[in-house]
């Protein structure tokens, strides 16, 4: 004789015999999909155990019959990296900066390639951001000592700024204090001049008279500098050292000369090109 299965009174399908408070659970078998697919997938991973690797054993794991790894296929895909790599540094190599600017594949390759190179070799001193600090020129704004076109850029990178490159950029300030060509009212009276060149304080004519005896000749009569001698400009208000009067004045009695490698002994000349493009593109550039 059957037996008299309770039905659930809404839905009229039969109940499992088992509540809790009142609910009765529902004898719904899973749909017949959802065990075609559970099937499918024990079948598929017998495959897969015989062709990847799988089974764990004393050495590892089975190799499989592709004999896959994780490792062959990180070195496919590194292999395939180098190889386009090498295509860009090869057009790079031949392009001319502005060639290298006005193709789209290339300037991405080159801006991202030279943020990487300036990570490694210039945040040190110029920042992570090239913002720069003290002694250290900031390369994100339009201040350029030595010109911010791509070709200047190139030139200073390549050959450095009082380096050992026989081409080195340089600039020598004299030191007007220590070397007894100022005296010391005469470099106070200087110091006032150029900070009123900044719009700094009120003008100093006797430290006009001075600065246009021994500094206008590198910085300009108006203090504008000249990026032939590598003089900075005076009248804005982006100091090296520091503009407050303390050390305008330190500078022009025993003026600090920074240095900047030459990196054409260091990089070749694809990585020195990516690093000018990315620096013209910070902001800065001319």
């Amino acid at each position: 004789m059957a037996e008299n299965k309770e039905k659930d009174d809404i839905t009229g399908i039969e109940t499992t015999g088992h509540e809790w408070d009142g609910l009765k659970e529902l004898n719904n078998p899973a749909p017949r999909w959802w065990l075609w697919v559970f099937i499918l997938t024990v079948i598929w991973s017998f495959g897969y155990w015989v062709i990847y690797p799988a089974w764990p054993t004393l050495t590892g794991n089975t190799q499989g019959s592709l004999g896959w790894t994780q490792y062959k296929k990180l070195e496919s895909e590194q292999a395939e990296i180098i190889f386009r790599r090498g295509e860009f540094l090869e057009k790079i190599k031949t392009a001319t900066l502005e060639e290298i600017q006005k193709d789209e594949k290339l300037y991405a390759f080159a801006i991202a390639g030279g943020k990487t190179m300036f990570k490694e070799n210039c945040a040190a001193c110029h920042g992570t951001g090239a913002q720069g600090t003290k002694g250290y020129p900031n390369l994100n704004d339009d201040d350029w000592i030595w010109g911010g076109k791509l070709e200047d850029i190139y030139a200073t990178l390549k050959k450095g700024v009082r380096s050992n490159h026989e081409s080195t950029r340089i600039s020598q300030m004299p030191a007007f204090g220590k070397d007894g060509i100022l005296k010391q009212e005469e470099i106070a009276n200087v110091t006032n001049h150029v900070l009123h060149l900044s719009g700094q304080g009120d003008a100093d004519a006797e430290g006009n008279t001075l600065f246009q005896q021994n500094c206008a000749s590198c910085h300009g009569a108006e203090g504008k500098g000249s990026r032939e001698f590598g003089a900075p400009n005076l009248t804005d208000v982006i100091w090296l050292y520091g503009g407050d009067k303390a050390s305008v004045q330190r500078q022009i009695v025993n003026p600090r000369h920074g240095v900047m490698p030459n990196w054409d002994t260091r990089l070749p000349d694809e990585t020195i090109k990516q690093l000018t493009i990315y620096v013209h593109s910070l902001g800065g550039g001319e």
